[in-house]
């Protein structure tokens, strides 16, 4: 199956999103593949017995959200000049998003911009960060902050790679199919309700939906000026759960699902969202083996974070909120005191 990607206003970028089973790739240039240990471990092997190249090397860089720095995008460079990369050469992303991201960004800079292509091996590269061109890394005042809008060659979806994907990173991946069908498609969200996660029929089904929507969004807004900022949901709450916890306690997916707990807890609030609406979605995060709980121990300091968002401008924040099931708004005069109050709900703990 093919999903295009024809940017609106972009029209000379087009690339084709395929999932299937991974053909063999050839390239008349020379490639790097970029991966990390563990997915160097189950699947590099079979990669590189389909990729043919005038030359081919591996870099690999260590596994971890905590490793998504600029010193890493360093080692990426370097070796890239080592192995003599010149501007028709080629980067392969081979592993999750934060392989992903720092390919492409590192692919941005190399001599001013060489080509990359995806080839995601979690679910959550494959359902969201593969697709779309958004690269960069973390620093210490927050996640994705340098970066680059930089659109891939081409996006290869291969699901059979998932199949040693840990239990946990697996229910990350749903956390972004979850938020795709919380925002845009009520029927999606009721399907997987009722569908067993772990079958492959559904894991194909989820990862079709997921990029159709990916793809409608992105071929719209390209630069997060307008609907593309809806993809954001739980992340400007998930990505300072995230920064709090120094990047090693919650995986992206479920600083995700906290996220979108808490920001449901907003339009609740907001009477945006119904109670049962909210309690529905956190039931299934439960249900699909995601955090829904943080204690955050200073408001203030958590709200004060908020202004780090790449959405915020001109000392506003952004909120990106469900209105109703598959439905979405994006706020950005929410009065403090009401954010701060749904925020403080969070500072307690359970048995109090």
């Amino acid at each position: 199956m093919i999903v295009p990607i024809a940017l609106a206003q972009t029209q000379s970028i087009r690339y084709d999103i395929t999932i299937d089973t991974l053909a063999s790739l050839t390239f008349d240039t020379s490639v790097v593949i970029v991966t990390n240990p563990t997915v160097a471990g189950y699947h590099l092997d079979t990669l590189l017995s389909k990729v043919s190249a005038t030359s081919l090397h591996v870099v690999t860089i260590p596994d971890g959200e905590g490793y998504k720095t600029l010193d890493t995008v360093e080692k990426i460079l370097n070796d890239c000049f080592e192995h003599k990369l010149d501007r028709k050469s080629l980067l392969i992303a081979f592993g999750g998003g934060v392989i992903g991201d720092m390919t492409g960004f590192s692919a941005s800079l190399y001599q001013r911009g060489i080509d990359f292509i995806q080839i995601p091996t979690t679910l959550l590269s494959q359902v969201d960060a593969s697709v779309g061109g958004k690269t960069g890394v973390n620093n210490s005042y927050g996640k994705n902050l340098i970066g680059a809008f930089y659109q891939p060659k081409a996006v290869y979806i291969d699901p059979s790679f998932l199949d040693t994907l840990p239990p946990r990173e697996f229910a990350a991946g749903i956390a972004e199919v979850i938020k795709m069908a919380v925002m845009f498609d009520k029927e999606f969200f009721a399907y997987l309700q009722s569908a067993r996660l772990n079958d492959l029929a559904t894991i194909k089904e989820m990862i079709r939906q997921s990029v159709e929507l990916k793809a409608w969004v992105v071929n719209q807004d390209e630069k997060e000026a307008g609907i593309r900022a809806v993809l954001n949901y739980g992340h400007t709450f998930g990505h300072v759960v995230e920064n709090e916890t120094g990047y090693t306690e919650y995986l992206h997916g479920e600083a995700v699902a906290i996220g979108m707990v808490m920001a449901n807890a907003l339009a609740v609030e907001l009477g945006l969202f119904t109670q049962e609406e909210a309690d529905e979605v956190k039931t299934f995060l439960v249900s699909a083996d995601l955090p829904v709980e943080y204690l955050i121990k200073d408001v203030d300091a958590f709200y004060e974070h908020f202004f780090l968002d790449k959405k915020s401008a001109k000392g506003r924040i952004k909120f990106i909120l469900p209105h109703g099931m598959g439905g979405h708004t994006i706020l950005s005069d929410i009065d403090a005191t009401v954010v701060k109050k749904v925020l403080a709900t969070f500072g307690k703990h359970n048995d109090t």
